[in-house]
């Protein structure tokens, strides 16, 4: 007997997420707008953020939150960060008990510096609750493209019933029980996505986004173990992996950010221009926070926060790096 899937949301990794499902459970997407549930019901397309994909022919979509959440054996959360509590409230008159909730956000929760379980365990108190995340490039894993994913949760055997539902063709889905170590390490990587991001549009060079991806990986690490999260999750696909394909894709989404900032542009044009979020321009003012709560130095971390929300330059941002005294490597930081 198949389960239910239900999930929230229909943007690019949503719809992908959705279409994968399908494959093996029966998938019903909630989506607001009326347009994209249409298509995908009539078309099995969603071309606003999918353009020439063909989405599993089994996926049915709803604008009918009661509908998508009411008869479902997992939920699965495909919403930005910043909108992941309004929604999930939305969503809790009509959850059934106990059933277990993934997010797929990659952010922290302005304010509260939340991670998304945090806010699933606050909202909906019981109900089993992790992250499915790692270098997942929502195009590429469309189109067919071999990747590897994480599903984080504490309880293992939810988590490995759980992977047959995503598993499909050569997208293999890998169990892990560090469910912070996973979360920090999807939504900090895309800080370090903006940086690179700026080097590439400033044309810094290939040895400059080596140097910013692997002392990145030190940087994100030191927070994430500082948090609770464990060493080795950040050396595997929901740290250095994640953190390779999104600093390295012009795909990303935050990598794009970077660019553009890179070649010139200010946010504010380039959010505007952009269909969907890019999670890591809000997660920096949270991650500075936190930087500063459990006293973790971030530089990078921090001269991207001064691009974005102090007017600082990106050669600025790149002098301020190039001024900080060199440590050992082998030291944590």
């Amino acid at each position: 007997m198949k389960m239910n899937v239900g999930l929230l949301g229909g943007g690019s990794w949503g719809t992908t997420v959705a279409s994968l499902t399908a494959k093996n459970a029966e998938t019903l997407l909630w989506a607001r707008n009326e347009k994209t549930v249409d298509e995908i019901n009539n078309h099995h397309t969603n071309t606003k953020y999918l353009p020439g994909a063909l989405l599993h022919k089994s996926l049915a979509a709803t604008t009918s939150m009661e509908e998508a959440v009411g008869g479902a054996d997992v939920l699965i959360m495909g919403i930005p960060s910043q909108h992941f509590r309004q929604v999930l409230r939305e969503a809790k008159p009509f959850i059934r008990p106990w059933i277990p909730i993934i997010s797929l956000a990659k952010g922290l929760e302005l304010g509260t510096k939340m991670r998304m379980t945090q806010i699933i365990a606050e909202e909906l108190p019981g109900h089993p609750s992790g992250v499915l995340t790692g270098p997942n490039l929502a195009k590429e894993i469309h189109s067919g493209q071999a990747a590897a994913a994480v599903i984080a949760m504490v309880d293992q055997t939810i988590a490995k019933k759980l992977q047959g539902i995503f598993n499909s063709g050569v997208f293999r889905v890998y169990t892990n029980n560090d469910v912070i170590g996973c979360e920090l390490g999807g939504a900090l990587k895309n800080i370090m996505a903006i940086a690179t991001g700026m080097g590439d549009g400033a044309n810094a060079g290939d040895n400059t986004r080596a140097a910013l991806i692997t002392r990145g990986l030190s940087e994100l690490t030191r927070l994430g173990i500082a948090m609770g999260g464990k060493r080795g999750t950040f050396a595997g696909l929901a740290g250095m992996g994640d953190l390779v394909a999104t600093c390295s894709s012009a795909k990303s989404r935050n990598h794009h950010v970077g660019f553009q900032i890179g070649q010139g542009k200010s946010l504010d044009q380039i959010i505007a221009e952009m269909n969907e979020v890019a999670e890591g321009v809000k997660t920096t003012k949270a991650v500075m926070e936190l930087a500063a709560d459990y006293n973790v130095d971030m530089p990078i971390s921090r001269e991207v926060y001064k691009v974005l929300y102090e007017g600082n330059t990106v050669y600025e941002a790149f002098k301020g790096l190039i001024k900080l005294e060199s440590g050992s490597e082998k030291e944590p930081g």
